[in-house]
C-alpha cells in the first residue's frame, strides 16, 4: 500500500511539474498580451507588469512549478527530470492552441510528439544512480546510496549496501 502511495506521489509531482510549467508559460504570455510590446528604450514599462493579473497568476504557476521541481530533485537524478519536464511542451501547446487561440503547425505538433517519445524513454529507466565505493569494512564494492554517503558512520554504510528503492515512474 505505502508503495502504490509513493508512486502516485510521484506521478502527481511529474504531472504538477508539466502542468505548472505549461500553464504559468501560458499566462504570462497572456498578460504580456495585454501589456504589449517593451522597448528597450522605454525598459520601465516592464513594470507594469507585475500588477496585471494575468502575469501575477503566471507567476504563481511557475512558483507551483518551481517547488514540484525541487521537490523531484531531492529523489531522482537531474538527468532524468530535465527530460521528464520538457512533457510541459505538451502542455504548452495545448493550452496555447486552446487559450490563446495560436496557430500550432503540424511540424510544431510533431515536434512535440517527437519529444513526447523522448520522454517516454528516459522515464523508463531508473530515476536514481547507484553510486559505488569501497567498503573498507568488508573490503569489497558497496553500492551506497545518498543517505548512506551523507551519513559517515560504519553501520549505517553497511545498512545502505542493501538495495535501495528505485524511484521509477513506469
Amino acid at each position: 500500500m505505502a508503495d502504490i502511495r509513493v508512486k502516485f506521489k510521484k506521478i502527481f509531482i511529474y504531472l504538477a511539474i508539466a502542468c505548472c510549467n505549461g500553464t504559468g508559460d501560458v499566462l504570462l504570455k497572456r498578460g504580456m498580451d495585454n501589456l504589449g510590446e517593451i522597448h528597450l528604450n522605454h525598459w520601465t514599462h516592464i513594470f507594469n507588469a507585475f500588477i496585471d493579473p494575468w502575469i501575477i497568476l503566471g507567476i504563481l504557476f511557475l512558483a507551483g512549478f518551481f517547488y514540484s521541481y525541487l521537490t523531484a530533485l531531492s529523489w531522482a537524478d537531474l538527468t532524468f527530470v530535465l527530460p521528464a519536464t520538457a512533457f510541459g511542451y505538451v502542455v504548452t501547446a495545448f493550452l496555447s492552441r486552446v487559450f490563446l487561440h495560436e496557430t500550432v503547425s503540424p511540424w510544431r505538433w510533431a515536434g512535440v510528439l517527437l519529444i513526447t517519445c523522448g520522454v517516454g524513454l528516459v522515464a523508463r529507466g531508473p530515476s536514481l544512480t547507484e553510486r559505488r565505493t569501497k567498503d573498507t569494512t568488508l573490503g569489497k564494492d558497496a553500492a551506497l546510496t545518498k543517505d548512506a554517503t551523507l551519513n559517515k558512520d560504519a553501520s549505517h554504510a553497511k545498512d545502505a549496501a542493501l538495495p535501495k528503492e528505485q524511484h521509477e515512474l513506469a
